[in-house]
């Protein structure tokens, strides 16, 4: 009963700290532009405290997974003074804009402000050259530091892994500096075969788990029955007890493509085969010395790992609209509450409470109504015309566009139900 509670408290607090933070962004620029709101709401539903006495109304409700901004003659148009209707498109944009900016800009800085106090970071100096990989081969030595690959500036550890899975096995021109003088080779990757099942594990701090948390779509695994939720018992026969890294040694030591899978789903034992497809690795063959635990160093790669974890919720976009990313993997408030409940420790709790601040932020700036983004649309459609629409036609865009939200909404919430039973 005590945990329960725990895990509410930590729901209803991230939940409605985003949320709250969300709409004050609204709020405050609202009121910069000198436009009347009527009342600021914290949740939905039954209100179980409202200021009173005051020309703005403040609320919170019952339900903690929402909150609005009411703003005179945003809903209705109106002629009075003060209606956001009335006031220039400039600001009615700056307006809208502020909710999504906020969260996007909290995510950012407790998501930087997190990783330049953990320190670990590995820097772009070479600790040791493999033998008979590619770098030893063309003189690149220990001591050396990359500086560019291809022409790009090489900032930390996971550049030059993501340059190299782009140079598909080819050459790649690499610049590094040694006692000070820049030099330049051409270096020809090693490529690695694996397999690739289209299975992904979860791994929880200290705590492993074969617990397959998401599947890539129309992979191999998907394919053959593989269901998100479901536990890896064994690879080919061999027991990987709860060690994610365990099943991927066995998976690409399988003499053939077909690996044979025994997963517990619910109560229930399963045997399930999947042809794997080919994946290559490309490889220079080094190892990078650790970064000394500075004050600079730690803001240096905080904010390196700050751009890419931005740069991430952008790609995961793209790969949604692109068809690359399966809708059944999208996580709705009941899904976010199950992460919450499993994180360990402040750590855990403020990169989750980071990551859907900016997931939050970045998925209301998209172009579709009743979005904050949609909104932006219609308003630059206004400018573009110089007259507004028909508010009749208004209403139903934002109409349309919420039936096909709260439809979506209701699909992730049954996935997130099924995920979890």
């Amino acid at each position: 009963m005590l945990s329960f509670l725990v895990i509410a408290i930590k729901v209803i607090f991230l939940l409605g700290f985003l949320i709250f933070i969300h709409e004050g962004g609204h709020f405050l620029v609202a009121k910069l532009c000198k436009v009347t709101v009527n009342e600021f709401a914290i949740g939905f539903g039954p209100t179980i405290w409202r200021s009173k006495n005051t020309k703005t109304k403040y609320a919170l409700r019952l339900i903690p997974l929402g909150g609005f901004v009411s703003m005179e003659g945003e809903e209705e148009r109106s002629d009075v003074e003060g209606s956001f209707s009335k006031t220039s498109i400039p600001r009615r944009i700056a307006i809208v804009l502020a909710g999504g900016i906020v969260n996007i800009i909290f995510g950012l800085l407790v998501y930087f402000c997190l990783v330049s106090t953990v320190g670990g970071n590995v820097s772009q100096k070479i600790e040791m050259v493999e033998p008979n990989y590619a770098a030893e081969q063309v003189g690149i030595l220990a001591g050396d530091e990359i500086i560019r690959i291809n022409g790009k500036r090489i900032h930390q550890k996971q550049d030059v892994t993501d340059i190299m899975q782009a140079s598909e096995g080819k050459e790649v021109v690499i610049q590094v500096k040694r006692n000070g003088e820049l030099l330049e080779y051409h270096v020809q990757p090693k490529t690695v075969e694996g397999k690739d099942t289209g299975i992904y594990l979860g791994v929880e701090g200290e705590n492993l788990t074969t617990e397959i948390v998401a599947l890539y779509p129309n992979s191999p695994a998907e394919k053959s029955g593989i269901e998100v939720g479901d536990v890896i018992l064994q690879v080919n026969g061999k027991e990987v007890g709860e060690n994610p890294y365990q099943v991927v040694t066995f998976i690409n030591e399988a003499e053939t493509n077909e690996i044979l899978f025994t997963i517990k789903r619910k109560e229930e034992i399963k045997e399930i085969k999947v042809e794997a497809n080919v994946s290559y690795t490309y490889l220079l063959g080094i190892n990078f010395e650790q970064a000394e635990d500075t004050f600079v160093n730690n803001i240096y790669y905080g904010f390196w790992n700050t751009v890419d974890f931005s740069t991430s919720i952008i790609e995961n976009l793209k790969m949604l609209f692109t068809g690359k990313v399966s809708t059944n993997q999208l996580t709705g408030p009941i899904g976010i509450s199950t992460m919450v409940a499993k994180t360990q420790g402040i750590e855990d709790f403020i990169y989750l409470l980071a990551l859907i601040s900016l997931s939050l932020g970045v998925t209301n700036l998209l172009p579709f109504p009743p979005l904050d983004g949609g909104k932006v649309v219609i308003y630059l459609i206004e400018a573009i015309r110089r007259k507004p629409m028909k508010e009749k036609t208004e209403i139903n865009i934002q109409m349309i566009g919420f039936a096909i939200l709260i439809g979506l909404t209701i699909f992730v919430t049954y996935n997130d139900i099924l995920r979890i039973f």
